[in-house]
């Protein structure tokens, strides 16, 4: 199993730099979430709508695709300490802290696209917290 956040997801839908790394990760292994990635999706399509980089239209069908996109939605309520022990660790916004935890408390790997979030993970003191984090072209290799 493979825990995947938004950036990745989002990467499905719209094409933008990284896109076909994102898409190569969908046959590799299986792919996971905690289901606040349905609310981070949702938010960052109304947000490119309101800039508009997307149409109405065009952030509507994303949702549909992504509604359907093969990722196991997990529940995040027993991530909830750990999450919190993480961001304030890692001085780093809880919502993303969430799949971390979800990668470590299911002993698999966590990729983002996010590259300041992953530099503050690959720079933590803690070993096994490092191995955790892969950056997209290194999981789509």
């Amino acid at each position: 199993m493979l825990v995947i956040d938004a950036s990745i997801a989002l990467k499905w839908v719209i094409d933008e730099p990284g896109t076909t790394e994102a898409l190569a990760l969908r046959d590799k292994d299986r792919l996971a979430a905690p289901e606040l990635m349905v609310a981070e999706c949702a938010n960052v399509l109304w947000k490119k709508v309101q800039r508009r980089e997307l149409s109405p239209r065009q952030a509507v069908l994303a949702a549909r695709l992504l509604e359907g996109a093969e990722i196991e939605l997990l529940p995040m309520r027993s991530l909830l300490e750990a999450a919190t022990r993480l961001a304030i660790d890692l001085d780093h916004a809880a919502y993303d802290c969430l799949y971390l935890a979800l990668a470590i408390d299911n002993d698999c790997r966590f990729v983002t696209a996010d590259d300041g979030f992953r530099r503050k993970v690959v720079r933590h003191r803690d070993v096994r917290l490092r191995e955790r984090v892969v950056s997209l072209p290194q999981a789509a290799a």
